[in-house]
This record gives C-alpha cells, sequence and structure tokens, in this order.
C-alpha cells in the first residue's frame, strides 16, 4: 500500500475512535464510597468518563483537599463540606445533600447478638465483649471520633482502651471478619457493606449520632459539566435505592 494513502487511511481511522473523556477524581468518605462505586459503573458506560476514585476519612479528605490535592468532586460529611466551602476549595452552590446515616454494632456471622436496645445494656455488652473494633479518632472518621467523646461520657473509656481495635479509616467491621475484633461500633453503611458481618442494630436514639453526607465540586475543576453529572447520578432514584439498602436514608 502506498504510504500516502496508508497514513490518510490511518487518520481516518483517528477521526472514526472517539477520544477517550479525561478522567473525573473523586474523593469520597467511607460511609458513602460504596454507594459511589455502584454509580461509577453506569456513570462511566453513560458518559464515555472514566472515574479515579480515592477514599479516606472525612476528617482526612479535609486534610487533603486544604493541602491542596486536586480533585473534581468530593463525597464526604456534610460539615467537612462546610469547612471546604468556606475554605474556597469547593464551586458555590454545587453542594448537594445525598444521604443521613447513623451508627450501629456488627458482630460476627453466627455469633450471640448482643442487647444494644438501651444505653445501659450497650454499655453491658461493650464492657462484657473481649474485643471492640472502631475506627481511630485520629484518623479522621467521623464514626471513631464520636465514639471515642460517647465512651468517656458514658464512663467507659478506660474499661474499654486496653480492648479497643482501632482502625485507621476503611471498614472497622473488617476487623470483626477476620477475627481481630468481636464488636464492630461503626456507620450502618460501613457494617453492612462487610462480609460475614451482620447489623445487630443501631445506637440507642438518646446517644445516637446521624450524619449527613454530601456532595460538592471543587473550585479549581477543569471538568464542571462532567462533575455536575456524576453528582446528579449520585442523586437520583438508582443511587437512592442503593442508599437505602446500605441502611442509609434521605438526608
Amino acid at each position: 500500500m502506498p504510504r500516502k494513502l496508508a497514513v490518510a487511511l490511518a487518520c481516518l481511522v483517528a477521526l472514526a475512535v472517539p477520544a477517550r473523556a479525561a478522567d473525573l477524581t473523586v474523593l469520597s468518605a467511607g460511609a458513602i464510597t460504596a454507594v459511589a462505586k455502584s454509580v461509577v459503573a453506569d456513570y462511566e458506560k453513560s458518559s464515555g468518563v472514566t472515574v479515579v476514585m480515592r477514599t479516606d476519612t472525612s476528617g482526612g479528605l479535609s486534610k487533603r483537599v486544604l493541602g491542596d490535592e486536586a480533585f473534581d468532586v468530593v463525597l464526604t460529611s456534610q460539615s467537612g463540606i462546610a469547612d471546604l466551602e468556606k475554605a474556597g476549595k469547593l464551586a458555590p452552590g454545587s453542594a448537594i445533600k445525598l444521604a443521613k446515616v447513623g451508627i450501629g454494632l456488627g458482630v460476627k456471622m453466627g455469633a450471640p447478638a448482643p442487647d444494644i436496645t438501651t444505653v445501659e445494656a450497650f454499655k453491658a455488652a461493650l464492657l462484657a465483649a473481649p474485643s471492640v473494633a472502631y475506627v481511630d479518632p485520629a484518623s479522621g472518621g467521623t464514626s471513631g471520633i464520636y465514639l471515642s467523646n460517647l465512651f468517656r461520657a458514658l464512663g467507659i473509656a478506660d474499661a474499654l482502651a486496653p480492648k479497643s481495635v482501632l482502625v485507621r479509616g476503611g471498614f472497622a467491621a473488617e476487623a470483626v471478619a477476620d477475627g481481630r475484633a468481636a464488636l464492630a461500633l461503626q456507620q450502618v453503611s460501613e457494617i453492612l457493606g462487610v462480609h460475614g458481618v451482620v447489623l445487630v442494630g443501631r445506637l440507642p436514639e438518646s446517644i445516637q449520632l446521624y450524619t449527613t453526607y454530601a456532595g460538592a465540586i471543587s473550585a479549581a475543576t477543569g471538568k464542571a459539566a462532567d462533575a455536575r453529572a456524576f453528582l446528579e447520578a449520585m442523586a437520583s432514584p438508582t443511587a437512592k435505592s442503593m442508599i437505602a439498602a446500605r441502611g442509609m436514608t434521605d438526608p
């Protein structure tokens, strides 16, 4: 085949193949991550945009964004969104509330389920357990920080300290699944996301913490339209059904 003809055909082929859309970087906090991962596949298929997800605790994400890590969309706690808005890191008016979730207690499948229907029963269950896993407060996890303060308020912090299994981000329930802990305390959506662990129930209402999760667009993104489309997918009826399946509710 003559060289000029070959070059011309190559050019035609290149023009016929759609250019790959630029990656969309999404930073996601643990409790909403499972839903986001479920949304990503359909979003990528319909948009042609490849999503790169990076996960951390809510506090960890705030530190990273305030430290100028590049991103297009952030999914984190409502308080984290507020802090990033104040710092000028988010596009004004871009935030969307996505879901609300409380803290629950999980045990290994087949293990006895302790009574946690009252505050006294909850305290007794923790004190009787040989080990309790929760997110390390130092990692910036919303549930870990709250639980650490709660244990002090309930007067059981010293008793729990030697048998606490602190998980630096991710799913504390994995420590139950692999045998490192007998009980796991974490946001319900994260407990339900670990195979081999069952949700016993939620903390009593008088000591419960509900966290609202939201999404927002980076003030510095060059892909605002793609970012907005992703947030809309996170708020779609399909996503809402996934949110419900994870034990979360509308905000």
